[in-house]
């Protein structure tokens, strides 16, 4: 099979594209310069480097003639702030793509679409009185995008959106998402203070590995919660000490009361520089102080999902994450490729 991808040089597209290889697939994308220094991207994957966004529909029929599948690896997350209201810009960078990409797919017969999405969308969907996509704009985009995937799908057009959740893993020369994270932990000098709740989590080679078994084995229109191990915020900030060299501290439970007011606060900041996050942080609470767990079975099973060192991931993501805290290495983040 020959793959189109968007975004093959991301931590989550470049394994993707390293398991369709090893699968015996061709795999051949578009991306953003520059690739990170040291990153391991597989010499096998054609690559042109350029922006979709700035490309004609004759120019990405050219790239999907001849394709059998298409992986969009590529996107904004939740971590973006930007002048309100902050929806339009997951828009242009989360659901018109699919929108236009989808089209230009089916009409150049492709078969097998794989698309990365948020576990966000699932929680949406499994907890309505929660009313996520009301207070949170970036939980609404992704249900819009699964929405307009979804009304591509047909027997011969399969579409599968993979609702990804926490992923550790890292790619040299690459921000790793949990800086902010990492950040929060360095700064709890002698007490640990933690919320209720915990999250789903899966490493960067099991997304590349339900990526590809997507492409293979999926059919029709269908949305999987991709979760392999689920760990409480206390089990998650334990490791994160340990991979950090911390001692075990003094550990405090923090109330959902606690952490609303902390969104306020942090509400406030965003105000005050007319900026828009994509979560709504007085709202968060209700969300993060829950457990945000999916059983494998939903998702990862059904795409050949393999276990993985979940440990090691988060150990790995860590210590660069610690490395970029402190400027001991350069990196390349998500707002560079959106200048």
């Amino acid at each position: 099979m020959k793959v189109f991808m968007v975004g093959g040089t991301g931590l989550l597209g470049s394994e993707a594209a390293k398991e369709l290889i090893r699968r015996g697939h061709e795999v051949k994308c578009i991306a953003l310069p520059p690739i990170p220094q040291g990153a391991v991207i597989p010499p096998e994957m054609e690559i042109e480097y350029g922006n979709y966004l700035e490309m004609s529909d004759d120019e990405i029929r050219g790239h999907l003639r001849g394709c059998d599948g298409f992986v969009f690896a590529a996107g904004v997350d939740e971590r973006v702030e930007a002048p309100a209201p902050i929806y339009d810009l997951y828009k242009k960078f989360n659901i018109d793509p699919i929108r236009r990409f989808l089209k230009l797919a089916k009409e150049c017969d492709v078969r097998h679409v794989a698309i990365c999405g948020s576990y966000l969308a699932h929680f949406a969907k499994k907890w309505p009185e929660l009313e996520f996509t009301k207070w949170h704009p970036y939980i609404r985009s992704r249900i819009d995008q699964e929405n307009v995937a979804m009304e591509f799908a047909e027997d011969d057009f399969n579409v599968a959106v993979l609702e990804l959740p926490y992923i550790f893993g890292t790619q040299p020369g690459r921000k790793p998402v949990w800086v902010f994270l990492v950040k929060q932990v360095v700064s709890m000098k002698s007490v640990t203070m933690y919320p209720q709740g915990g999250t789903a989590m899966v490493t960067a080679r099991q997304v590349g590995q339900a990526l590809a078994g997507a492409i293979e084995r999926n059919k029709g229109g269908n949305c999987y919660p991709i979760g392999y191990y689920n760990m409480t915020w206390e089990e998650l900030i334990k490791i994160m000490q340990k991979n950090l060299g911390y001692k075990p501290r003094k550990k405090v439970l923090v109330s959902s009361e606690i952490y609303t007011e902390g969104g306020k606060q942090a509400r406030k900041h965003q105000k005050r520089n007319n900026i828009e996050g994509g979560l709504n942080l007085i709202k968060l609470p209700q969300m993060q102080c829950r457990n945000q767990f999916i059983d494998k079975s939903e998702g990862c099973v059904l795409l050949g999902v393999e276990d993985d060192d979940i440990q090691q991931a988060i150990g790995d993501s860590v210590r660069l994450c610690r490395d970029v805290l402190f400027k001991k290495v350069d990196v390349v983040e998500m707002k560079d490729a959106l200048k």
